[in-house]
């Protein structure tokens, strides 16, 4: 991706905070994605993960939406940096993050978020994001002020563990997850690198494209699932598509934590913090699986 992107990276060095002095967690740091997902397999239930686009509709309303996640439901919650050229994502983000970035979002401003979040709740906080800004703020920067928010770690989608050795340097001097993807595309060889490298879970895609709520998940998802679990991962998360209960009622039969990303950033755009909280109650009735 082209550095000269009009997008909020470009902005970094004139973002507010400055830097902050980290503190650096040894590689042996529990993973906190790790140990959130192992608390819901404990309750007999698959995790729920919410995800949100920072700074939509603003900051303070990203941070107050996250909080209602995690009070309704949720166990992890990612947080996603606009970008004004997406990849992956579907219309609905898309404009989302096109509003963050109009309304003058900073990148730099991803940890006051992280930090408004992980400070009033127990739910683990991940920052998802395209590599670019990571790359222009600088890894060890980035990654420092992340743990220092109590953020959990990154998910990075178009990055692969081939091209991340600085990453995964930064990762394991600040204990933060890097949660990279597979996807029904993923050869066993690549399957396999790309699990041996994550740390938290690997976030397996169920479909190709990009995302949005669909009226039905992939099959797909499901060997998508098996192949990462036959790979050696311990924790396989499926989004991309899901949208109500249903959808995560599916999901949870097989893999160890549900996205939901879409339909989270419509209920924030169309009913605010309230239609996040009720959402989000309502998609966590499908994580237990009912008795025949």
């Amino acid at each position: 991706m082209s550095t000269e992107d009009t997008s909020a990276e470009g902005r970094v060095e004139g973002a507010p905070g400055g830097s902050v002095e980290g503190t650096p967690r040894t590689a042996q740091h529990a993973s906190k994605s790790a140990a959130a997902i192992d608390r819901a397999k404990a309750q007999g239930r698959a995790a729920l993960i919410g995800y949100l686009p920072a700074g939509y509709p603003s900051v303070e309303d990203t941070i107050a939406a996250g909080i209602a996640l995690a009070e309704n439901g949720a166990d992890l919650i990612e947080i996603g940096i606009p970008y004004s050229d997406p990849v992956m994502d579907g219309q609905v983000i898309q404009a989302a993050t096109t509003e963050a970035l109009a309304n003058g979002f900073h990148v730099a401003q991803v940890f006051d978020v992280v930090r408004g979040i992980t400070s009033r709740t127990e739910a683990a906080v991940l920052v998802m994001t395209y590599w670019n800004p990571v790359l222009r703020m600088g890894v060890d920067e980035f990654s420092r002020r992340l743990a220092d928010a109590g953020g959990a770690g990154l998910i990075t989608p178009d990055l692969i563990p081939d091209e991340a050795a600085e990453w995964m340097a930064a990762s394991d001097k600040y204990g933060l997850d890097r949660v990279f993807l597979v996807a029904p595309s993923s050869t066993p060889e690549r399957m396999k690198r790309t699990v041996d490298a994550s740390r938290g879970f690997v976030y397996a895609v169920s479909i190709m494209g990009v995302t949005g709520a669909r009226a039905s998940v992939s099959s797909a998802a499901k060997d998508v699932v098996a192949a990462a679990h036959a790979a050696g991962a311990e924790r396989v998360c499926v989004g991309l598509g899901v949208s109500n209960a249903g959808h995560v009622r599916e999901i949870a039969a097989y893999a160890d934590g549900v996205i939901v990303g879409t339909a989270l950033v419509a209920a924030i755009g169309e009913g605010g913090v309230d239609a996040v909280a009720s959402l989000t109650k309502e998609l966590s009735t499908g994580l237990t699986q009912e008795e025949a």
